[in-house]
């Protein structure tokens, strides 16, 4: 079955490709029609953190677009509240059998990081978003907070300067925790700048 070749090829690629979006992907070998991808968007306010995406791929794929609908409850005006994502990219007057998964998430990704307001899927977050953005971010990292699922990476960045006499230094620490390990990497940069 070719679909069936081409999805072996594309979960191959999708795994070993090196992204940073995805932290995983989930697929029964039995029915490689459907897939779970966890996206972890890196910027505000979605960036709290992860969001179960579920790619089902029809029998005829990929002369036909797959399906893909957020499992994890988001405050987004593309999203609606079952999931379902506008995504021009699968719509099938849109879509190209060349097209692959990797680029599918991707543009989910940028979907979801930058917020389109002129094609939503809620009127109401659309407005919000356009009328009074520190609000809308405010309520949608709370959201994500309360309603994300939990990132296997945490990473933490944080920057502190100190002034000392004309000059001061930029200490910068990186932090990143990985949960499946008790690997803790910490990295410092120290810059000398001027004070004015």
């Amino acid at each position: 079955m070719a679909s069936s070749r081409r999805l072996q090829k594309e979960l191959s690629d999708l795994k070993s490709c090196g992204v940073k979006a995805y932290e995983s992907v989930e697929y029964n070998e039995s029915n490689l029609l459907h897939w779970t991808v966890l996206l972890v968007p890196d910027k505000e306010p979605y960036n709290k953190g992860a969001f179960k995406v579920n790619i089902d791929f029809p029998a005829d794929y990929p002369f036909k677009p797959p399906k893909i609908t957020l499992a994890t409850k988001i405050y987004h005006p593309n999203i609606d509240d079952k999931g379902q994502v506008c995504l021009p990219i699968v719509d099938p007057n849109n879509w190209k059998p060349a097209t692959r998964t990797e680029q599918v998430m991707m543009a989910l990704l940028a979907l979801i990081q930058e917020p389109e307001p002129d094609h939503p899927l809620r009127a109401d977050l659309a407005e919000e978003f356009s009328k009074d953005r520190k609000k809308f971010n405010k309520t949608a990292e709370e959201f994500t907070k309360k309603h994300a699922e939990k990132r296997t990476r945490v990473n933490l960045l944080e920057t502190i300067v100190i002034p000392v006499d004309s000059t001061c230094l930029d200490l910068t620490i990186a932090i990143q925790l990985l949960r499946s390990t008790t690997t803790i990497l910490v990295s410092f940069a120290i810059i000398s700048c001027s004070l004015n």
